[in-house]
């Protein structure tokens, strides 16, 4: 089992930025990809950022340039740096780590204020 503790969410203004952390805890090793997805209310959850055991990152389209997704195996946490965020992109933050199978975390709320 992986456990999942996401940190650093909270309230910024539009064009503010926030740092997130995700730290990892339990059966660590052999964790491949690790991620971060969002959830605003009354909508999909959807994919952020992914970043593979090799560092690879992918990112959604409306985040490019602007969101970066990082890790730190040796700490076993997964950080998400958000710059210049909208209103828009108010929602629950969740952390998930791949380890044969999927795990979330519990999520951290951001409020973006305009």
């Amino acid at each position: 089992q992986v456990q999942l503790a996401e940190s650093g969410g909270g309230l910024v203004q539009a064009g503010g930025s926030l740092r997130l952390s995700c730290a990892a805890s339990g059966s660590v090793f052999g964790i491949t990809a690790m991620g971060w997805y969002r959830q605003a209310p009354g909508k999909e959850r959807e994919l952020v950022a992914t970043i593979s055991s090799g560092a690879s990152t992918n990112y959604a389209d409306s985040v490019k340039g602007r969101f970066t997704i990082s890790r730190d195996n040796a700490k076993n946490t997964l950080y998400l740096q958000m710059n210049s965020l909208k209103p828009e992109e108010q929602a629950v933050y969740y952390c998930t780590a791949q380890r044969k199978v999927q795990y979330w975390g519990q999520g951290t709320q951001v409020t973006v204020s305009s």
